[in-house]
This record gives structure tokens, C-alpha cells and sequence, in this order.
């Protein structure tokens, strides 16, 4: 199993669509007893969370996020946590909405400390 993500802050390595998560989201994950939670942040989300479960390397979580145009989105998200050969986390995920259509795929990683 990878290393637990408490306390580590994750980014996607790409932009998604206009007014979602992108590369300048900065995801500050924690993760207690095979809970895991995280506020986000960034680009175009004024405020997001996530809570959900990590059984081994997978997670299962639901989110919801505040838009800089004051609207609001939620949706559902399986993720595998990989370890990295330079230490850090990557986290390979499937998503989707639920507050509206729509799909996908992204990539997190584990931010290095500046």
C-alpha cells in the first residue's frame, strides 16, 4: 500500500475545462482509519471538499466545489494512489458529476516543498 496521504498537498499535472480544477488548484489532503478528506483551492474554484474512504490504494469520494462565478458543483471520484519513484504520491483518477454531465480522468501529484 502506499504511504498515507495525511497532510500532503497534491495539484493536477493538467488543466481541465474552463472553470474546473486545474493547475493551479492546490488539494491539502488528510486521512484518519481509512477516512480521507481535503479542502481545495485555486484557478477557478473559490473553495472545494472532498471526504471519502481509502481501502488500500483505492479512494472513493464525493465532492463540492464553489466556482469564481458563485456557482456550485458536486460529483463522485475513484482514485489509485501511486508511489512515485522520486517519493512523491500520484493519484490516477475517474471521475464524475453529479450536479450536472459529464466525465472524466485526471492526475494529481504531490507537490515538492519549495
Amino acid at each position: 500500500m502506499a504511504r498515507s496521504l495525511d497532510g500532503l498537498v497534491l495539484s493536477p499535472v493538467a488543466d481541465q475545462a474552463p472553470g474546473q480544477v486545474g493547475t493551479r488548484t492546490r488539494f491539502t489532503y488528510h486521512e484518519e482509519d481509512g477516512r480521507i478528506w481535503a479542502e481545495y483551492a485555486g484557478g477557478d474554484v473559490v473553495r472545494g471538499h472532498l471526504v471519502g474512504t481509502r481501502t488500500g490504494d483505492l479512494l472513493d469520494f464525493r465532492y463540492v466545489q464553489l466556482k469564481q462565478d458563485g456557482t456550485t458543483s458536486c460529483g463522485h471520484c475513484h482514485s489509485t494512489v501511486v508511489d512515485l519513484a522520486d517519493g512523491r504520491v500520484r493519484l490516477d483518477e475517474r471521475w464524475e458529476w453529479e450536479s450536472q454531465q459529464g466525465g472524466g480522468t485526471s492526475t494529481v501529484e504531490e507537490l515538492t516543498p519549495s
